[in-house]
């Protein structure tokens, strides 16, 4: 099965801040907000979602399509994710624009406040899905991601037009899109993705209901949080799956990508949908576990170890049999 995912690639600039951001938030005076955070310590990483995701499903075996623009400075981290096993044929280098950049600071709740420079990524708006299928044989998914949002509303036309199946995963856009850009992008997708949050904020910015938006969708699939993932189909029962136990709680940038690379390439490998949305529970488990969103290893048996641990031997030997 052959999966691109379109979207941002970014470097990632992350600070801790020892306090809590909601102490230093004054109720009548947020319409003045002046804030400077002193932050303990700085980690430049590599990411943006559509690398984070293709990253996690290269280490899972599922040789992902990666679709994005980035600047001439890629060099280094195009290296990378072909060493992970990532295609990144289809990335398109800006001649005069640095690849994007996300800056955020996490506080002691593991909230966070971030930044985005959109950079290079304006022109993933110039991309064409046709010459990536054409490149690669054709195309049995394309997961549109947070992205420049003509680039997005372009994608989705396009999967639309060549009647390519699609998934929906408007993430850190939804705030800037209106509820005519959203409708657009999620009408016919095979997935919607989101958080529970973001879940609501779809609803509110369409004004369709939760039963409206499964008549338009084939699957919805919100993440929860630590509570894990749930799995709604119209005229069907909802599958939840929880998350496996934590060993440490470390940086939560870059957890739901991680599901997303697991559920994708559960998917790729024709698993259901319970099992594919195991694997990116896992998958998620490992990223919390770590700072930054691609410093994370996979080793095999400890994947499966803890897999087995959280899931059981029956849906740990369905895996195994892909995950080798």
């Amino acid at each position: 099965m052959r999966i691109a995912v379109t979207g941002s690639i970014a470097t990632d600039h992350l600070m801790t801040f020892p306090g809590r951001f909601a102490d230093q938030l004054v109720a009548d005076q947020l319409h003045t907000v002046s804030l400077s955070f002193l932050v303990d310590n700085l980690d430049v990483r590599r990411g943006g979602v559509a690398a984070n995701i293709c990253f996690g499903m290269g280490l899972l075996g599922t040789r992902p399509i990666l679709v994005g623009a980035a600047g001439s400075d890629f060099d280094e981290y195009r290296a990378w994710l072909d060493r992970h096993g990532v295609d990144t044929g289809s990335v398109r280098i800006s001649e005069v624009l640095h690849t994007a950049r996300f800056v955020c600071t996490t506080d002691a709740d593991h909230n966070q406040i971030g930044s985005f420079y959109t950079g290079a990524m304006s022109e993933a708006r110039l991309i064409e899905l046709k010459a990536v299928a054409d490149r690669v044989g054709g195309l049995d998914l394309v997961s549109i991601g947070a992205d420049d949002p003509e680039g997005m509303l372009r994608h989705t036309e396009e999967c639309r037009s060549r009647g390519i199946p699609f998934a929906a995963d408007f993430s850190q856009q939804i705030a800037r899109m209106n509820g005519d850009e959203i409708r657009i992008l999620l009408d016919g997708a095979t997935y919607l993705f989101s958080n529970e949050y973001e879940k609501g904020l779809i609803e509110a910015k369409t004004g369709w209901s939760d039963e409206q938006i499964l008549a338009k969708v084939g699957h919805r699939v919100t993440t929860l949080g630590a509570r894990g993932v749930r799995i709604e189909r119209a005229g069907h029962e909802a599958i939840e799956v929880g998350c496996p136990e934590e060993e440490i709680k470390a940086d939560p940038t870059g957890v739901g990508d991680a599901f997303r690379a697991g559920f994708l390439s559960g998917l790729a490998w024709g698993v259901g949908l319970e099992r594919a949305a195991q694997v990116g529970c896992m998958l998620a488990t490992l990223v919390i576990e770590t700072v930054g969103t691609q410093e994370y290893t996979l080793r095999r048996a400890h994947f499966m170890d803890r897999f087995t641990k959280a899931y059981g031997h029956a849906a740990a030997a369905e895996v195994h049999t892909h995950l080798g």
